[in-house]
């Protein structure tokens, strides 16, 4: 199972970092296809929007890219003992891999929840083992198994 969510999570930033790629594009595009006009003003304050807008797209490109680089140093054939990052952590709560945050996700049929170690619970998952338990906005809830 854990092959499979690590392929899709892969998959998922892939596809994140072409649309903030092709954005970036059509931003600079957009900004660079800017005629000089009479009013000078609207044509500065077009090309600074299309920059700014350039510019954040680039930035979410790179955030994505960090995480895709993150996501590479997760080997698949570790069985986890605790929680870490890489674990797959069946719960009474739920299914939950800790990686980068995508959110609730559906992969077989099966609702995981895809997660950063860094998240509210993700950092409660940190280090536990199974037969752990940990509280979850006022829910308790126990480890059942970690992959």
């Amino acid at each position: 199972m854990k092959s499979t969510i690590l392929t899709y999570v892969k998959t998922y930033l892939d596809q994140r970092m072409q649309t903030s790629l092709d954005a970036m594009n059509a931003a600079q595009e957009s900004a660079n296809g800017e005629s000089k006009s009479s009013a000078g003003d609207k044509y500065e304050t077009s090309r600074a929007m299309g920059q700014l807008d350039r510019d954040m797209h680039a930035r979410m490109y790179q955030q994505t890219l960090e995480e895709r680089k993150l996501v590479e140093r997760i080997d698949e054939s570790l069985i986890y003992k605790k929680g870490a990052l890489g674990a797959f952590l069946q719960t009474t709560m739920g299914d939950f891999f800790l990686s980068v945050s995508i959110g609730n996700v559906k992969i077989d049929e099966k609702p995981i929840m895809i997660i950063s170690p860094q998240s509210p619970i993700g950092a409660l998952l940190m280090g536990k083992m199974v037969g752990d338990t940990f509280s979850f906005r006022g829910k308790d809830a126990e480890i059942l198994t970690i992959e």
